[in-house]
């Protein structure tokens, strides 16, 4: 019992740090969403697939470059995760997505429509795009 005091009184007092984590996920989180939302062609859900990473480069930078836009997405994905959870601040879902439209892995293209096509994704997305006067993403009926 006493541990357990122990951890709820250092919990407490370093509250501001905790709190400064909380409020620095949110503004990454949301500032990565926004990126790549206004990045993001509006057919980009249209069709079968997009074109190859990095068409036309060397085979050593399209490797490299995979190998590091895949471990970022997995970063993403499991920070997507630790933000769906309730109480913790930021874009879970939209993260969750933005992590899906980096990684490679078979069965990507229809998992990403599936997540898109959630209402509460989808209307957010289109928003966030409206804002920056870009069209919303097509393909989502």
């Amino acid at each position: 019992m006493e541990m357990f005091t122990q951890l709820v009184k250092e919990i407490s007092e370093n509250a501001w740090l905790l709190g400064g984590v909380f409020v620095a996920s949110m503004v990454v989180s949301t500032a990565m969403v926004v990126t790549v939302l206004i990045l993001m062609p509006p057919d980009y859900f249209v069709g079968k697939a997009p074109r190859p990473f990095l068409e036309g480069r060397p085979l050593w930078v399209r490797v490299l470059a995979t190998v590091l836009k895949n471990g970022l997405a997995w970063v993403l994905l499991a920070f997507g995760l630790v933000l769906s959870v309730p109480g913790v601040p930021g874009q879970g879902l939209l993260t969750i997505m933005v992590g899906l439209l980096l990684a490679d892995f078979p069965g990507k293209r229809s998992l990403e429509r599936r997540l898109v096509r959630v209402h509460a994704v989808h209307s957010v997305a289109n928003k966030i795009r409206a804002r920056f006067n870009k069209p919303p993403l097509l393909g989502l009926d």
